[in-house]
């Protein structure tokens, strides 16, 4: 399991990024691993013991897991906006397990090309969507986000939500039967939670591991790009979604992801972890500073 070329150059490029303090994010990590006496990782033995291993043999250092920690789910929709309500609406339309929800979470950057073949890879697959789309940040105002007349060819089978999503809730409703992410930890968790297959599209940061991880396990399929630059297709984001939604080859994915959302709402299991954390501090006060 490792970065791809592009992820790494992308890694180094936003480590030189200046920030307010005057010191590196890179350079702050590592004070930090360096500093610390021990690390609390949101995470779980069920999913990953054996990198769990790793991590602490490579550290030298006590790794902790602390859970998945999953957010609850309010289905209820009493205080629910405009947009809410439509979303809703709209989801309660489809058949069960026929939509793929797509999102690319809150401070993801991707190019307007990249959005463009994403949305024809969404309009390629002709699979019912609903896509939570924030404008990229550094775009202007007047750039344009989708390809000329997308919604309008998509209307019949896709709904594109500008703006804020309730991700969580959407994840839940019983149309939805897919989840195409940009690997960040906690969208995965929540993908799980509700036992959806992943179409896994990283873009920075931990997320290229994140995809690998989750295809290592059988809980999804990456899109393929191309490993010098990063660039994907439509028919590269088609492929994989019709993989993990419909195709029969994609079986394993869906049953598997069923299989580990018994595991991230099992509360007692999670809260385990939890009590196996306190138990760490309350008996390792050596630690402490």
């Amino acid at each position: 399991m490792a970065y791809k070329l592009h992820e790494v150059r992308r890694l180094f490029e936003m480590a030189r990024l200046p920030n307010p303090s005057g010191v590196p994010d890179a350079r702050r990590f590592k004070m930090a691993l360096e500093g610390c006496r021990a690390i609390a990782l949101w995470s779980c033995e069920e999913l990953e013991s054996e990198w769990l291993i790793l991590l602490e043999e490579i550290i030298k250092k006590p790794i902790v897991p602390v859970g998945l920690l999953p957010p609850s789910v309010d289905e209820r929709n009493e205080n629910a906006n405009e947009s809410e309500v439509e979303i809703m609406e709209w989801l309660g339309k489809q058949r069960s397990k026929s939509v793929v929800y797509v999102a690319l979470g809150t401070e993801v950057a991707m190019n307007t090309e990249s959005l463009h073949e994403l949305a024809l890879g969404l309009e390629t697959a002709e699979l019912p969507f609903v896509w939570g789309l924030r404008k990229p940040f550094g775009l202007s105002p007047d750039g344009e986000i989708l390809p000329e007349g997308f919604e309008d060819r998509t209307k019949d089978f896709g709904l594109v939500v500008k703006g804020w999503a309730p991700q969580v809730k959407i994840l839940a409703h019983e149309s939805v039967g897919g989840f195409l992410t940009h690997c960040g930890w906690s969208s995965i968790i929540e993908g799980l939670q509700s036992g959806h297959p992943l179409v896994l599209l990283p873009v920075d940061l931990d997320q290229g591991l994140n995809a690998r991880l989750m295809e290592e396990k059988g809980f999804g399929v990456e899109v393929e790009r191309n490993e010098e630059d990063g660039c994907f297709n439509k028919e590269d984001v088609a492929k994989a979604l019709r993989l993990v939604m419909v195709d029969e080859e994609g079986e394993s994915y869906r049953k598997r992801a069923q299989k580990m959302m018994e595991v991230v709402r099992d509360k007692e299991r999670q809260d385990k972890n939890v009590d196996g954390f306190i138990q760490f501090l309350a008996t390792n006060r050596s630690l402490e500073a």
